[in-house]
């Protein structure tokens, strides 16, 4: 069966686990997190080190280590998480990149071009706070 979005398995564990950070009273350790998102535990450590270089987290070893937000939940859009792991969303007019087309009028009209601006102002729209309880 074939899907028009299909987000990666990077940018979902991204963004879920932020928001879990985000809930949790105490910092959460990749174990947990990994057991939460249903993900292996290598690749979920793997997205929460490059949300720690681009200074979205805290982190720190040892037994009572773990992650931690290094801003405010309201401070944090689920687009600048997204664009973390994935890189900027870029809107296009033509969805195969053509420099030149070959028809008169785009046969997929702007379609492909809508739905990305919607997907990407829905996620600057999202605040972690949002999903705190």
């Amino acid at each position: 069966m074939s899907k028009i979005f299909a987000l990666s398995e990077a940018g979902s564990i991204a963004i879920h686990s932020m928001v879990l950070i985000a809930q949790a009273d105490v910092k959460l350790n990749v174990i947990k997190i990994a057991e939460r998102t249903g993900s292996s535990k290598h690749h979920v450590a793997k997205v929460l080190q490059r949300l720690v270089k681009d200074d979205f987290l805290v982190s720190n070893r040892g037994p009572h280590g773990g992650f931690a937000l290094k801003k405010e939940a309201h401070q944090i859009s689920l687009l600048e998480i997204y664009e973390s792991i994935e890189g900027r969303i870029e809107i296009t007019a033509c969805p195969m990149e053509y420099e030149i087309c070959p028809f008169d009028k785009c046969i997929m009209g702007n379609v492909i071009g809508t739905m990305t601006q919607t997907f990407k102002d829905y996620l600057a729209a999202q605040k972690l706070i949002d999903f705190i309880d």
